[in-house]
This record gives structure tokens, sequence and C-alpha cells, in this order.
């Protein structure tokens, strides 16, 4: 049967579509999933079928569960199985201390660890009940380990993942031992728009490579963490060198 990768957060043109359409050059049915980003996720789907990629998209906050369970259970519906999960659905809003609410914390923990969480569970349930198993790929973020400010919210949301990434390596390995679980951690892939030319300069410069990253080169260390079959519980930083400049 062919082999099937979901991936949050896929329906913008971001890191998630990367890691789509990689893992659909190399023989995957896709499952996109989009919240505000619909349109695009349809047009995609429409893309990938073209090409001959069985598509699936999904709708809906990665935060709710009984959502996420019905996705699974679509899921398994349509295809039979679920090989790869990649968490890249996220939000990265910029705000000062001085002005961070409880409102936005809990927003950005809903949807960057709660979202992963009941993803890999619900999911990684799904693989263990599967003789072949299943690989977990979170999204994370290199800057964690060393914060910058103005993203007070978004840090200790992002910060959970690296634990999550290793407590359901032992959880589902346990169920069964071909549940495997990592994480990428991205360093300046997708710059903001909003960055003047100086804070872009500085972002690039903080690297050993001296130049931003891309999409396709997160997805390249995904699909790396997918097909190496005794790689599980790490975390990969993905950042140019950064965390180490």
């Amino acid at each position: 049967m062919q082999r099937v990768a979901f991936v949050t957060g896929s329906g913008a043109p971001r890191v998630g579509r990367a890691v789509a359409e990689l893992l659909a050059s190399r023989g995957y049915a896709i499952v996109l999933h989009a919240n505000r980003s619909r349109d695009e996720a349809v047009a995609a789907a429409a893309e990938f079928e073209r090409r001959g990629t069985p598509t699936l998209v999904v709708y809906g906050d990665v935060c709710d569960e009984p959502t996420v369970t019905g996705w699974v259970r679509d899921i398994l519906a349509r295809f039979g199985r679920i090989d790869v999960l990649v968490n890249a659905a996220a939000i990265w809003k910029s705000k000062p201390l001085e002005e961070t609410t409880a409102d936005d914390v809990r927003e950005h923990f809903e949807i960057n660890a709660l979202g992963t969480f009941l993803c890999c569970k619900h999911t990684g349930l799904a693989m263990a009940a599967q003789p072949e198993g299943g690989v977990i790929v979170n999204v994370g973020d290199w800057a964690t380990e060393r914060p910058y400010v103005d993203y007070a919210a978004y840090f200790p949301s992002k910060g959970a993942v690296p634990t999550m990434t290793r407590m359901f390596a032992v959880e589902l390995a346990r169920r069964n031992p071909k549940v495997r679980v990592n994480a990428v951690l991205p360093g300046p892939v997708m710059l903001p728009a909003s960055l003047s030319v100086a804070e872009r300069e500085q972002a690039v410069a903080g690297t050993l490579v001296r130049r931003e990253g891309s999409p396709e080169n997160v997805a390249q260390a995904v699909v790396a963490l997918v097909e190496n079959e005794f790689i599980t519980g790490v975390c990969l930083p993905v950042d140019g060198g950064r965390t180490i400049a």
C-alpha cells in the first residue's frame, strides 16, 4: 500500500507545504491541513492530484481534540494507514513583554504546544496500532536555547516541543518499537517580511554559513529523519550553525 504523510500547517506555502511537496515527490500520499489558509490548501491539493499524488485536505484547529481525532479517523478511512506525521502548524506573534497578556501566552501554548501534543498523541497511537509503525517529526525552533526579545508568548510554547518529542519517543516506542519521534529546530529559514534590512542582515550574519535558509532545507532534514530507521528522540537544529555561532 502507498505510504501516507499527514502534514499540519501545510495549507499556506510555508515550511509545512515544502515538507508535503518533498514527501509527495518520494511517493507518499499527502494529507494537507489548513485552518485559515483553506483556499490555498484546496488549490495545493488540486495541484498534487494533477501530478498523480492522492491527496486529502483536513480543516480546523489543532488544539481542538475532537477535531484532531476526527482527522485521524478520516485519514484511516481514506487511506487505511498513517506513516508520517509532521507537526508544522504554529503561530509566531511579536509583542513587547510589557504588552504581552495571559491570553497571548495561552493562544501560543494552545496552538504550538497543545496542538502538537494532541496530533502526536492521536496519530501516534494510530501508528502504534499498525504493524509497520510510523514516524513523527515535530517542528520546534532553534532560538528556544537563545531567545530574542519581543516574543515572550511564543518561546515558552515552542520550548515545550523538544520535551514532548522525547516523551512521545519513549511512550510510543513502548507500545510499538517501530514508532519513532524526532524534531527539527529551524533557524532563519523564512524571515518575516516585517523585518528591517538591518534586522535581516543581523539574522543572516548570526549563522556560520552566512545566508538565510529555506523551507526546502527544513524539508530535507525532515525526510532524513523519516528515512533513517535508527534515529528517534532527536532534536536536530536546521539553522546554518546559528545555535553555536
